[in-house]
């Protein structure tokens, strides 16, 4: 029964596919196939902004952004994990506050689409909405600064559905030093070590994305469970201080973990990041600029960013950067540590996507590339989800045996 089950599921989003007539139908047929019978699970995806919008509905094909129900459905993208993101800055009640008032929206958008997700918080619940035909939704928190300094915070959270959180944003947090910003901290805290200590308690998966080097080693000897790097690529690729070294993916693959491959232009091609910081300074700066337009309307972020950017580029004063880079970046961690530690985390809706990655439909590409690059279906399998997956049992199992006393 199970089997015809998961037969079912792989139909209808093949099915979807093929009806659609987009980006997919340029692959193979073998790796369409392969791609829409896997778990296509996205670690990071900036979505959520949109849904406090009034023009944004994720029912439906949206002109605009990477993400909806018709486009996942189009691009086999059957598990995601929805953003919960607020600026760096806001620290205390209001960044709980705001926080929570996002968690709820994810929750409220399942609630309303329930015909086409279920909001999944173990490894096995996202198997059994794949096995439904069903999105799996699943959320993690950008920022550590959203535990408002409370430790109950993290308890709180993983009850509502969180599964991972990221150690700290693009600034410093209370207790863990962001890449991005001056070190303050000297990396964790020991009450940033507490907070990891309680995260592996309740099975929350330690992000260690936007995290100082010195962050990432601390955590990574603390956590009892693997770590991921939800969104961040490789920084002998491109040297950018989100990306990962070649000793930082061994190190967090020698205890398990994941990179989950980010597909932000300036993550993937050092080029471009080199124009970008002679234009505008970096990320930080970019992100400041805007801000100061756009107030805390977050959406509006993400949307001057996109148009100041495809701007620059129209006036050559970017580079253009291929889809294809993604391919070498999981590429290179592949060959580094093996096809066991390397994911998707792609950033749509937040992020400026390379040419021919316009949004999730472009997915199956992903899949097609590799195949040409000679790596066997189970492997693609598991850079599409299965590594994830892997990691997200592994914590679930340290939570058991903690709260076992064991």
């Amino acid at each position: 029964m199970v089997r015809l089950v998961v037969l079912c599921s792989t139909c209808l989003f093949l099915a979807a596919a093929l009806l659609a007539g987009g980006p997919a139908d340029s692959v193979s047929e073998r790796a369409r196939r392969l791609h829409f019978s896997s778990i296509v699970l996205d670690t990071h995806d900036d979505t959520t902004q949109r849904f406090f919008t009034r023009d944004f509905d994720l029912g439906k094909r949206n002109p605009t952004g990477h993400i909806d129900i018709p486009r996942m459905r189009e691009g086999g993208l059957n598990a995601i994990f929805f953003s919960i993101w607020i600026d760096g800055r806001t620290l205390g009640p209001p960044a709980i506050q705001q926080a929570l008032d996002q968690i709820d929206a994810v929750r409220q958008n399942v609630q309303t689409y329930s015909k086409d997700l279920a909001l999944a918080q173990t490894a096995a619940e996202v198997r059994r909405a794949h096995d439904q035909g069903k999105i799996a939704v699943l959320m993690g928190i950008e920022g550590g600064h959203m535990l408002g300094n409370d430790l109950r915070m993290v308890r709180i959270y993983r009850s509502l559905g969180v599964r991972y959180m990221t150690l700290s944003h693009f600034y410093n947090d209370e207790w863990a030093d962001s890449s991005t910003d001056k070190p303050l901290h000297n990396g964790l805290t020991d009450y940033g070590k507490d907070i990891v200590r309680e995260m592996n308690r309740q099975g929350m998966l330690v992000d260690i994305s936007h995290v100082s080097d010195k962050t990432f080693y601390d955590a990574l000897a603390v956590s009892k469970a693997p770590l991921i790097a939800s969104h961040s690529s490789c920084r002998a690729l491109c040297d950018h201080p989100r990306n990962m070294t070649d000793d930082m993916i061994k190190a967090l693959a020698a205890k398990g973990g994941v990179i989950q491959i980010n597909y932000e232009k300036s993550f993937l091609d050092q080029a471009y990041k080199d124009a970008r910081d002679k234009q505008s300074g970096g990320v930080v700066q970019v992100f400041d600029q805007i801000k100061k337009a756009c107030g805390n309307d977050q959406n509006c972020l993400g949307e001057r960013m996109a148009q100041e950017e495809k701007q620059a580029t129209a006036e050559g004063k970017l580079p253009h950067v291929s889809w294809t880079r993604i391919i070498d970046h999981i590429d290179h961690a592949v060959k580094l540590v093996g096809a066991d530690h390397v994911g998707l985390g792609s950033d749509f809706d937040g992020a400026s996507m390379p040419d021919g990655m316009d949004d999730v439909t472009h997915l199956p590409q992903i899949t097609d590339a590799l195949l040409k690059k000679n790596y066997s279906e189970r492997d693609i399998r598991k850079i599409l989800g299965e590594n994830t997956l892997r990691v997200l049992a592994a914590a679930e199992q340290v939570s058991r045996e903690m709260q076992a006393g064991r």
